[in-house]
């Protein structure tokens, strides 16, 4: 590993641990040549996914952005950042094991917007309203109004 403070190559491993949920490795590392630490992050991926965009263009599947479209949707929440980690980890493991190489931006969003509706109605609200590209407030008012249970 490439120090990310001196770029030399040769790294040392001080310490690895695994993540909670088995998926991740965490690395401690330092640098001999300028004593630089740093934390690297492995993880395990099953098949390599591609994304099919809305216009047929296909893009390699990006687990970082998937992440950050949860964070911003998730922004000045209280939820915790563990269970943010399972829920993407959650996502991406059921992508990988769906035997589909190829899989529709639609496939994802859904996936994600049924994930964060079961995490912070918010959040789903934010995300909701970006991927579905709502134009006016009636497009918020039907969404809020398949939240409301009935009796409530």
């Amino acid at each position: 590993m490439r120090c990310p403070f001196c770029g030399n190559p040769d790294t040392q491993v001080r310490e690895t641990r695994t993540s909670e949920d088995g998926v991740a490795v965490r690395r401690r590392r330092s640098c001999p040549d300028c004593s630089g630490r740093f934390t690297t992050f492995e993880r395990v991926q099953l098949r390599e996914l591609t994304v099919v965009k809305r216009s047929g263009r296909k893009v390699l599947f990006d687990r970082d952005k998937l992440g950050r479209s949860i964070e911003v949707a998730l922004r000045k929440r209280a939820v915790e950042p563990e269970r943010v980690e399972r829920l993407i980890n959650g996502l991406v493991r059921q992508l990988e094991s769906s035997g589909e190489a190829e899989i529709a931006s639609e496939t994802i969003g859904d996936l994600v917007m049924e994930a964060l509706k079961g995490l912070d109605h918010v959040a789903y609200v934010r995300f909701a309203s970006v991927y579905k590209d709502f134009r006016t407030p009636r497009d918020f008012a039907e969404l809020l109004h398949s939240l409301v249970e009935p009796g409530t």
